[in-house]
């Protein structure tokens, strides 16, 4: 396996028709191996091998990225079609400083991807963070105080046995409070009941629709006082 010369036209035309059928070098995502074949090129291929070019400036996009790409670089050798030996050459510096200068010119990814990475990285530990504390905080429930005016039909109505159908109205998010009778006139007494509720759970519609179904006991209801919590 291999591209043949990376630094050569023949090299350049085959990695060009290598991938022409796919977008990256291994995989469907940016990886080592898109690395490795990238650094082995000494410039962007010509406009004339667009799918190497296009290819070549995807991969320069990721240069902040370079260390964290997924997979393991392999050797050159290791990559490209079946059947084409890999002859890529190194840089062969005359001195230490040539070295280190030719070092630099072909270090397509920047000198600042490491710090870049750990600056990521950070960020990511950060916003972690951050996420961790939000979900420990305790969401507020919002929740009113409702007293209801009950109504029964005349004097007599069993007024026990209408609080205890009142009562027994359960739902999630209600509470019932303390009650007592209040005359209203001629001998009749209404049941005034007080209860919490959360308002996402449980509404004065709701609560009149349920108390009003005991239409034996139940003339009407109202909301006497409506207080949020």
């Amino acid at each position: 396996m291999g591209f043949g010369d990376l630094k050569s036209a023949s090299g350049l035309k085959v990695l060009n028709d290598f991938l022409s059928t796919r977008s990256y070098i291994e995989g469907y995502v940016p990886s080592q191996a898109d690395v490795a074949v990238f650094d082995a090129i000494s410039a962007a291929p010509s406009a004339d091998l667009c799918h190497a070019l296009r290819w070549y400036n995807h991969i320069k996009s990721y240069q902040s990225q370079k260390n964290s790409l997924p997979g393991v670089k392999k050797p050159l050798g290791q990559y490209g079609p079946a059947g084409v030996a890999d002859t890529t050459s190194g840089p062969t510096p005359t001195s230490k400083e040539d070295n280190d200068d030719e070092d630099d010119d072909i270090d397509l990814f920047g000198s600042d991807d490491e710090e870049d990475a750990e600056a990521a990285r950070l960020k990511e530990e950060r916003l972690a963070e951050y996420a961790a504390k939000k979900a420990k905080k305790p969401t507020l429930i919002a929740k009113s105080s409702i007293l209801l005016d009950v109504k029964p039909w005349d004097d007599e109505t069993d007024m026990a046995k209408l609080e205890e159908c009142v009562r027994s109205i359960q739902m999630d998010g209600l509470v019932w409070g303390q009650s007592k009778l209040v005359p209203v006139g001629y001998g009749i007494k209404k049941l005034q009941i007080g209860c919490v509720v959360e308002d996402d759970k449980v509404g004065t519609d709701i609560l009149e629709e349920k108390i009003t179904a005991f239409e034996d006991f139940v003339q009407s209801m109202d909301v006497a006082a409506f207080n949020k919590i």
